[in-house]
């Protein structure tokens, strides 16, 4: 039977005085977590659109230095919140949480601060280049997708408005690009409209079939009607930006090439070093680590080089760089040859990996705009969420700067085992979704994507000296990275150094090298995370394979690196001695 509660018992009950129970550190921890996700997906209404969230698909960024302004705010409240969160309550895996966005706040509040934050563009990225992929970018199912699409067309002079209003500023404050890499920007924009509206990258959302949910009038509406904003809107806008580059911004071109002749240069520099590398190393001490690596990497290249019939790596070199039988006649075929080296990696994959990225990756060619100027290849993310496959774009421009024998080694840095495997999987994670979508270390990224091509000697892939050589000229490249970054932006070098020491120092196409140091030069410090990070990926490994002997399993090594997805190196150096601690006390077989 069920009791009674005495006449007194139930009014102690109910005058008793009540005290709010105090909020756990992990509840508190993922309030401030929920509440800068909701706050990150308003501020980035396109990189939200391109995940998934549906009701910002007509939003354009805000860009101007107002609003930069009162973000640095906002997020300083955020930083402060996570510090008030005490560690002591939280789990590992919490505390890594709070670590990881407690650092991208602190850099972002912090690179608000320098008047760098009005370059707008490099030779690598610039706003008009990521505008022109939207339609690629965000998801289009429904006829609200299109119609939202069109409205962002539309809404673009606003945009541009602000990009030249902040690059005047940009200019007058001395923070502008050297004239000897940036001369040819002008042309990236101006190509993004070239040519009838229908062929342009703008248009592409309607190329494809028409979706079963629009109905043939909407249909051929919505394509009138985008050729007639890319007409009337997009193109004279573009074309507004090329001549305001042109006329006003290339007379003002910075002559000199290291950062450090900008105001605050210095200072700027070094916080762009924390950042990519995820270390405390000093320019100096980078600059040292690469000269190693380059007389390591040199060894080896004339081991190849003579084992070939070569007098050492510099003659090789030559004959490779020269001799046509290495490159592709068409951009089909140097596609082709693409295609099927993915394609061979992809059936490699279970031997390496005890878990596959579900997502599929593409591959398509580098616009044409940009490509005679920007690099090689390079990956874009794709979005399980919106239903939006990933991509490996290949350059197809100077088809005798591409030589096919480098296609092993970045193929496996650009798709698989590289970018692909690492950012899909990493998209997957049941983590928070800042850290599925907006967590990308340069150090880790790039450091994960150039492990993958030394992996590739142990997949077989490189399976002639021209390969192997391919192989080894790209580590070089990245090892040379260390040395020409620092050198351009603490000690002084020109771009005739940089080049130089570049092209003596690997068998990369004069194109490429000339694109590289450009791009070394007008985006200060990112090329230094990859060969850091590399080099504490193998650091790590022979770490647990010295540790667990027979017991060391290389699909386990692999899911443990990336099974947390991107972290700091330091984060990442733990996460791996605690893997090697549970590998140890599982039970032998």
């Amino acid at each position: 039977m069920r009791r009674m509660r005495t006449l007194m018992t139930t009014l102690l009950v109910l005058t008793a005085p009540v005290f709010p129970a105090r909020a756990a550190p992990v509840d508190d921890l993922n309030k401030v977590i929920a509440d800068h996700w909701k706050w990150w997906l308003v501020d980035n209404p396109v990189e939200a659109n391109a995940i998934g969230v549906r009701d910002s698909g007509k939003a354009l960024p805000d860009i101007s230095l107002v609003t930069r302004d009162r973000r640095a705010k906002e997020q300083q409240v955020f930083l402060e919140r996570l510090n008030a969160v005490p560690d002591a309550g939280l789990k590992p895996d919490e505390r890594i949480n709070k670590a990881i966005l407690a650092r991208l706040l602190a850099e972002q509040v912090e690179a608000n601060q320098y008047g760098q934050r009005m370059m707008l563009f490099t030779t690598y990225y610039s706003l008009h280049q990521s505008f022109a992929d939207i339609g690629e970018r965000v998801p289009f199912d429904r006829k609200a997708d299109y119609d939202a699409y069109l409205v962002r067309l539309a809404d673009f002079p606003k945009l541009n408005a602000e990009a030249i209003k902040i690059t005047g500023l940009a200019m007058k404050g001395g923070f502008v690009q050297p004239c000897t890499v940036i001369g040819k920007f002008g042309t990236t924009v101006s190509g993004a409209v070239a040519g009838p509206a229908q062929q342009t990258r703008f248009f592409v959302p309607f190329d494809g079939n028409r979706p079963a949910s629009v109905t043939e009038a909407d249909w051929g509406a919505m394509k009138s009607r985008a050729a007639a904003i890319i007409e009337t809107v997009i193109t004279p806008e573009y074309r507004k930006f090329a001549v305001f580059f042109e006329k006003e911004y290339l007379p003002k071109c910075r002559k000199t090439v290291g950062a450090s002749a900008m105001p605050e240069g210095p200072a700027w520099y070094a916080s762009q070093v924390r950042v990519h590398t995820t270390t405390k190393l000093s320019p100096d001490q980078i600059h040292q680590i690469g000269l190693d690596e380059v007389a390591r990497i040199s060894a080896r290249m004339d081991g190849v080089a003579k084992a070939a019939g070569f007098a050492g790596r510099t003659e090789m070199s030559d004959e490779l760089r020269r001799n046509p039988k290495y490159f592709a006649r068409s951009p089909e075929e140097l596609m082709a040859a693409a295609a099927l080296q993915a394609k061979r990696i992809d059936g490699m994959m279970p031997r390496y990996f005890g878990k596959l990225a579900r997502l599929p990756y593409g591959i398509k060619s580098i616009p044409a705009e940009t490509a005679e100027g920007t690099t090689t290849a390079y990956y874009s993310p794709g979005s399980p969420q919106a239903g939006i496959a990933a991509d490996y774009y290949v350059n197809t421009s100077k088809l005798d700067q591409r030589p096919l024998f480098e296609l092993p080694a970045l193929t496996a840095h650009e798709a698989v085992p590289g970018h692909h495997q690492q950012i899909a999987l990493q998209q997957e994670l049941d983590q928070p979704e800042f850290r599925k979508h907006i967590t990308g270390f340069t150090a880790f990224v790039e450091g994960w994507a150039l492990y993958t091509e030394y992996l590739g000697e142990e997949m077989g892939l490189y399976d002639t000296p021209e390969k192997m050589m391919g192989r080894l000229s790209y580590e070089m490249w990245r090892a040379c990275r260390l040395v020409v970054d620092t050198g351009i932006h603490t000690k002084g070098w020109s771009k005739e150094q940089a080049v130089a020491f570049m092209r003596e120092n690997t068998a990369l196409a004069d194109a490429n090298v000339d694109a590289e140091v450009n791009r070394y030069i007008s985006w200060p410090g990112q090329a230094l995370g990859y060969k850091l990070g590399e080099i504490r990926i193998r650091e790590l490994r022979g770490k647990a394979e010295s540790a667990l002997g027979p017991r060391f399993d290389l699909r386990r090594f692999h899911d443990a690196v990336l099974g947390a997805g991107a972290v700091p190196l330091d984060t990442l150096s733990d996460q791996i001695d605690d893997w090697i601690a549970a590998e140890k006390a599982k039970p032998q077989p």
